[in-house]
């Protein structure tokens, strides 16, 4: 007897039995008819018909099978059979995303589950998010992206961001315009939500306002806590008038009306922290959300303000309780404490806020923090929030010539792989920027695609963001292409690598006068870049200090893969973000702000940078010397320190790495990922669902600047 044939090539012995079994699944099928020995009895001739063959293919026996039942007048059969080898071959067919999503299901997927820290792969609304992006990224690769474009993407020479997000009609990260929507009032799941009419309820609107904008949109969004300070004052208005109303003596009447606030005050930000840190949106995670403070002396309500950062920085010392009832750190929001002339020096009016952000930071690593007097410097006298964790706006005048922050967003990011370019390139400078400037383009390229695919979105899309006052507040089905152009919206050019294209091309770190020289040539020729492409297409670019928290593993991956170990390049599993000091690299905390600070003015895109500490909460006299620092000599700056748990055994201090790359407990060596709180920072917000494996390593890696 002949073998037969599979699909996949492999050989196995002529069976009857098995033609037997199909035809009677087609003849007991709903459509077939069911004739007495009639499956047998074609098995046997075809038995009969091939047993002088050497091997037949499984396509020729379902041929003959077909012709048979043909033959034997059961066409009703034959349909059925042929329906039948139909659905049989489309399980079979291998779609471009099946791995993937099963490995997501069965948990062995490392690479897409440990891409985002604050996303729990084991909850079924994440992993529901995360097959949905598999899906999406698919899509996107086929249907909307040019083929040269995804070879850029899939070599690593680019990375355009949010692919499992692109083929929707949302965009990146935004400045949410939270006083519009409160003073105006807005609109939330078709129900009208007016102007509040107490503290509390304008928190917990605002907290409902952040849950539908984390759900229409892909990256952080970023609120001006002084929003809030003109409800403070209602609300303290209200409480004088009841107490005027019960007690006749004014002295008693102002304490109990301040007495009801500050417990009205307490209620609304506890609110606050409990909504964002237990929302679950709709990508299976809590909303990316940062609050904005700044003791401005322009704000009509400033003293309200002042008390609501106070509120938020004490509670934010507290912690949260974890499943176990421990006072953990919690991840969101992040907080940003603008440092300015009227807090920041001692003996100014509220340098005690000050001090009460630097016993935060040293206990929860946040707020971290803006130098109101650099960012002037850079932003034509305005000081704002960044979107989400680090991207900023370019400064941007209304029709009425008053500047505008609240209401703009960012379109998207697609970031260039220095590093691989100085591979290529060798200790070739010239090649270097030959090759780069050729990538731009590729870069460009993906913004205008990104332009396109949202230019002809209405305001229907999102009302909470186009309608309703988080961005806009356009008519129903207009379009929301007014908002990409002119400088309104963003669109963003990312980079990763300085120090490993440094090392490539110069042989020394960027930190060093040769390597400085290089990495200012490249920062100059993004600029340069940014600015030809404004006036090319009317969009305004803008150079990002790329926040590539899953990013330094991939290109390192990639760049492995293909070009070997190369030392203090692919062999340490992570890429330096942006223009960075390797994380390895011994330098005091004051030179690292100095260096990167020249840097920060040439990211005016997005830029952040970050020191190393030990713990210091018994030495907040010398973490408030480098919050002090900061103000006169870096725009944006955090400190990574550290905020772990071991539920296993109770041990509240930090958590270590094996030689393995795992977490674990030092006290009981406890591994179990479910038992263990790690925080640790991540690209500007902090991360405690874990990392990748590249991350982990750079994690690992870091040095104390102090």
């Amino acid at each position: 007897m002949p073998k037969v044939v599979k699909r996949n090539g492999q050989k196995v012995d002529f069976d009857k039995e098995k033609i037997k079994i199909a035809i009677e699944k087609a003849m007991n099928s709903p459509n077939g008819v069911f004739i007495e020995n009639q499956a047998e009895e074609i098995a046997n001739e075809i038995e009969k018909s091939v047993e002088n063959k050497r091997e037949i293919s499984i396509y020729q026996i379902e041929d003959r099978v077909y012709y048979k039942l043909i033959d034997k007048k059961n066409p009703a059969t034959a349909k059925s059979y042929e329906a039948y080898r139909s659905v049989q071959a489309y399980k079979r067919a291998a779609n471009t995303t099946d791995d993937d999503i099963i490995g997501l299901l069965e948990r062995t997927n490392i690479d897409v589950m440990d891409e985002n820290s604050n996303k729990n792969p084991l909850i079924a609304s994440t992993q529901r998010d995360l097959i949905a992006g598999e899906v999406s990224k698919d899509l996107a690769k086929r249907k909307l992206i040019d083929a040269d474009l995804v070879e850029a993407h899939e070599d690593g020479a680019i990375h355009i961001h949010d692919l499992d997000y692109l083929i929707q009609p949302i965009f990146n990260c935004c400045l949410v315009n939270m006083k519009d929507m409160l003073d105006k009032g807005t609109v939330i799941n078709g129900k009208t939500i007016e102007t509040p009419k107490s503290f509390q309820v304008a928190c917990n609107v605002m907290t409902q306002i952040i849950a539908q904008i984390a759900s229409n949109q892909y990256g952080g969004q970023s609120i001006n806590i002084s929003c809030l300070s003109k409800y403070l004052e209602v609300s303290y208005n209200k409480n004088y008038k009841l107490a005027k109303e019960i007690l006749s003596n004014e002295d008693e009447i102002k304490k109990m009306a301040q007495k009801l606030t500050q417990r009205d005050l307490e209620s609304g930000i506890q609110t606050i922290q409990y909504q964002i840190n237990t929302l679950m949106t709709s990508n299976g995670q809590a909303p990316f959300v940062t609050l904005f403070m700044h003791t401005d002396e322009n704000d009509p309500y400033l003293d309200q303000t002042v008390k609501i950062i106070e509120e938020i920085l004490k509670q934010r010392i507290q912690g949260i309780k974890n499943e176990a009832g421990v006072y953990v750190t919690p991840a969101f929001p992040k907080l940003i404490y603008v440092l300015d002339e009227n807090n920041v020096k001692k003996g100014s009016k509220y340098h005690y806020l000050t001090q009460l952000s630097i016993k935060c930071t040293a206990k929860r690593m946040y707020p971290d923090y803006i130098s109101a007097k650099k960012m002037r410097e850079n932003y034509e006298g305005n000081v704002f929030s960044p979107m989400g964790c680090r991207a900023f706006l370019p400064p941007y005048k209304d029709e009425n010539g008053e500047y505008k922050f609240d209401g703009r967003f960012n379109i998207g990011v697609c970031t260039i792989n220095l590093p691989q370019i100085g591979i290529l390139a060798g200790n070739d400078e010239e090649k270097f920027f030959e090759i780069l400037n050729k990538r731009m383009d590729l870069v460009k390229r993906v913004g205008i695609l990104r332009y396109e695919h949202l230019k002809d979105v209405t305001s229907d899309s999102s009302p909470i963001h186009f309608q309703h006052g988080a961005i806009a507040r356009l008519k129903a089905h207009e379009k929301i292409k007014p908002l990409l152009k002119n400088g309104y919206a963003t669109v963003t050019i990312g980079y990763i690598g300085i120090y490993e294209a440094c090392k490539l091309v110069k042989g020394v770190s960027h930190t060093s006068d040769e390597g400085k020289k290089f990495a200012f040539k490249i920062m100059n020729l993004l600029n340069e870049k940014k600015e030809e492409w404004i006036k090319e297409t009317g969009l305004q670019f803008a150079v990002y200090g790329t926040p590539a928290e899953n990013l330094t593993n991939r290109f390192a991956s990639i760049d492995k893969k293909r070009f070997g170990q190369i030392e203090d390049v692919t062999d340490k599993g992570y890429y330096t973000n942006s223009f960075h000091v390797d994380v390895r690299e011994e330098i005091s905390a004051f030179e690292k702000f100095d260096f990167e600070s020249k840097f920060q003015d040439m990211s005016s895109g997005g830029c952040i940078s970050y020191v190393e500490i030990p713990n210091m909460a018994n030495n907040l006299k010398a973490l408030g010397t480098i919050v002090e620092y900061i103000y006169d000599h870096i725009q944006y700056a955090e400190f990574n320190t550290k905020s772990d748990y071991c539920a296993k055994c109770n041990y509240d201090g930090e958590m270590l790495l094996n030689d393995d790359n795992e977490w674990y407990c030092p006290q009981c060596g406890n591994k179990d990922r479910s038992k263990l709180t790690v925080v640790r920072r991540t690209c500007g917000y902090l991360g405690e669902n874990f990392w990748n494996e590249g991350r982990t390593k750079e994690i690992k890696a870091r040095v104390l600047h102090i």
